[in-house]
C-alpha cells in the first residue's frame, strides 16, 4: 500500500504551490488509544498562494498532459538539466566532487569545509547563493546543495563568479 504525492512545481514549472495526494481508503494510522483513523480522510494540509489564481494553476496542470504539453515539459526539463551539466562539470573541474544533475535539478558538492562558511563565502565573494548543506541536516554539513533553475547566461556568470571568487 502506498500513498502517491504528485507535485506540479518540478515537473513543469509551477511557481505556485499545486498539488495532489492519492491516499487508500483502506490505509488507517492509530492513535495513543489504538484507535483507527482513515487517512483519506485527513485532508490536504497546503498553503494558499498569494499569486496566480487556482483555476488558472489547474488549467495550467491540465496543459502539461496534451502532446504540446509533454513536449514543452521535457524541453523545459532538458534546459534546466543542460544548466546542471554545466554547474556540476564546473564544479568538478575546481575541484569539488558532486553528485546529483543527472536526473533532478540541483548539484550537490562536497567542499570540504563548514557549508554555512562555504555559503558565505560564494555570497561575499562571488554574489553567488547556494543552500547550506547543514540546513538539511548533519550528513549535509561540508555539502552545498546548488540550483539548475535559471537561464544559461545567469548560471555561467555565477560559475565565472565562483570560479573567480575561489581562486
Amino acid at each position: 500500500m502506498a500513498i502517491e504525492i504528485r507535485s506540479f512545481s518540478k515537473t513543469a514549472g509551477f511557481t505556485a504551490p499545486l498539488a495532489y495526494t492519492v491516499v487508500p481508503k483502506t490505509l488507517v494510522a492509530y492513535d495513543a488509544a489504538g484507535s483507527a483513523h482513515p487517512l483519506h480522510r485527513c485532508g490536504t494540509a497546503g498553503s494558499r498562494p498569494s499569486s496566480t489564481a487556482s483555476p488558472t494553476r489547474a488549467t495550467g496542470a491540465a496543459a502539461i498532459y496534451t502532446p504540446e504539453g509533454r513536449e514543452q515539459t521535457r524541453a523545459l526539463a532538458d534546459f534546466y538539466l543542460g544548466n546542471a551539466r554545466l554547474i556540476r562539470e564546473t564544479l568538478t573541474q575546481l575541484g569539488f566532487p558532486c553528485v546529483g544533475g543527472d536526473n533532478a535539478p540541483y548539484i550537490w558538492a562536497n567542499v570540504g569545509r563548514d557549508s554555512w562558511e562555504f555559503f558565505d563565502l560564494l555570497l561575499s565573494k562571488a554574489g553567488v547563493v547556494c543552500t547550506p548543506g547543514a540546513g538539511f541536516g548533519r550528513c549535509g554539513q561540508g555539502h552545498v546543495r546548488i540550483s539548475a533553475f535559471n537561464s544559461r547566461a545567469n548560471v555561467e556568470t555565477a560559475l565565472d563568479r565562483v570560479a573567480a571568487a575561489l581562486k
